[in-house]
């Protein structure tokens, strides 16, 4: 079983944010596989269901995004899913929109929301896609809570996409594929 996690925070406050582009992710594969996330559980939304022949768990925990560690460690730990099949999908200040990375390990670099997954779950070894967002003009608190705006939220969109499609591709064959194929611009 595979547990896919979409990271940003609850609330119609923070819709179409920056920081929410780990849901968004969510519910447009959702949308694709026909998978209802919206069972309550765990601290967070839930749908399960098969793709390509494996067995899914699509999940949005609602703890807010910090605190994104406590509800992922809770569902893991139920569900007893292996490290190797968690993959966590959030927002980078450090790409710039319309670009994804797939990485297999490595540190949080500074997303307060996968850092805390780290902590919880005691590695760094956690699959993860990180959908660009740019880096702030002002303030970073402000730039990941606010929607992007114009060309920037096409770019966004498309990335989403990417990430969807980069999804499609790990259930179909695998994580190293995956990066191999959807790593970097697409735009």
């Amino acid at each position: 079983m595979k547990l896919i996690v979409g990271l940003g925070n609850p609330g119609k406050k923070y819709e179409n944010t920056r920081h929410n582009m780990g849901f968004m992710v969510v519910d447009a594969f959702s949308d694709i596989a026909r998978i209802d996330v919206d069972k309550e559980v765990f601290k967070g939304l839930l749908g399960r269901g098969t793709v390509f022949g494996q067995d899914i768990l699509l999940f949005k925990p609602t703890t807010y995004m910090n605190l994104s560690g406590e509800a992922v460690s809770l569902i893991a730990n139920y569900f007893k899913i292996d490290l190797e099949d968690i993959i966590v999908i959030y927002d980078d200040m450090a790409l710039m929109p319309g670009t994804i990375r797939l990485r297999e390990t490595g540190s949080s670099g500074g997303q307060k929301g996968m850092q805390n997954i780290i902590d919880h779950l005691k590695s760094e070894h956690i699959k993860r896609i990180r959908i660009g967002i740019g880096e702030p003009k002002y303030d970073a608190i402000d730039h990941v809570l606010s929607k992007p705006v114009d060309e920037e939220k096409e770019l966004i969109d498309k990335a989403i996409q990417i990430a969807v499609d980069a999804l499609k591709e790990i259930l179909k064959s695998n994580f190293k594929k995956a990066m191999s194929l959807y790593n970097g611009e697409h735009i």
